[in-house]
């Protein structure tokens, strides 16, 4: 699959999983994709954490409490360090961004379905606790989370506004 049907095909998915199992290869394959994203500096602070072990897939959808998780054959946890890497400033969130993009673009070409996590890692304290069950070190927080597997329903993008609603050439509103 070329890189324009990925992001043709990569949609948000929130629904169950079928039983099929997620390849530590092909986890390695998606989260190298992520690795080769572009980084602040090239300080690369945005580290990630496969997770496939059927006790710990569980424990975070307990966590998690939301639809894709239970089903989920794995999950990726982006871990984010704040460090600051150019003068006081630290890039850490758009680092994550990068690398959670080019992620959701493989798992999309590999046929696999995910959504992006990140709004209710930051309630409940999830992310914290999530962290800390997967081992990551104070500092450092889990910033996107990934659940991923083989979707029991299809789905499809969905619906984008036009491009002359979101696109310029030279002059934010110009026609031209």
């Amino acid at each position: 699959m070329d890189l324009f049907e990925a992001i043709d095909r990569r949609y948000s998915y929130r629904g169950a999983f079928t039983d099929a199992p997620v390849p530590r290869q092909d986890l390695q394959k998606i989260v190298q994709a992520g690795i080769q994203a572009p980084s602040a500096c090239n300080a690369q602070v945005t580290s990630f954490v496969m997770v496939d072990d059927p006790t710990l897939l569980r424990q975070i959808a307990e966590i998690m409490n939301r639809t894709p998780c239970p089903t989920a054959k794995a999950m990726i946890a982006c871990v984010a360090d704040p460090q600051p890497v150019y003068h006081a400033l630290s890039f850490s969130a758009e680092d994550c961004a990068a690398a959670v993009e080019n992620i959701l673009l493989a798992i999309a070409a590999l046929g696999y379905a995910t959504v992006w996590i990140d709004g209710a890692l930051r309630t409940k304290e999830r992310a914290e606790r999530i962290g800390e069950l997967l081992g990551v070190p104070a500092g450092k927080k889990v910033r996107v989370l990934l659940p991923l597997g083989v979707a029991a329903e299809p789905g499809q993008q969905r619906e984008k506004l036009p491009f002359a609603q979101r696109a310029y050439f030279n002059h934010y509103g110009s026609t031209g």
